[in-house]
């Protein structure tokens, strides 16, 4: 499938409501769920993808190493 010009695949555009249908169906998510990621880290998709799947949480080890206590 050929994008129009201007849009970019990996980018999410929640102005665009059947994008937003195919992004929410593609990601597994609700469409409240992927507007609140986009205002949360961006439109990038992979960004979106990983903040849903919550891949960004912290190790009970990164979070000593952020206390500065040592192991």
């Amino acid at each position: 499938m050929t994008q129009p010009p201007g849009i970019e695949p990996d980018r999410i555009d929640v102005n665009d409501e059947a994008a937003c249908e195919q992004w929410a169906k593609k990601l597994d998510t609700t469409k409240m769920q992927l507007h609140d990621a986009v205002a949360a880290v961006g439109d990038k998709a992979t960004d979106v993808e990983l903040h849903l799947k919550g891949s960004r949480s912290t190790t009970n080890d990164d979070r000593i190493g952020e206390l500065g206590a040592s192991s």
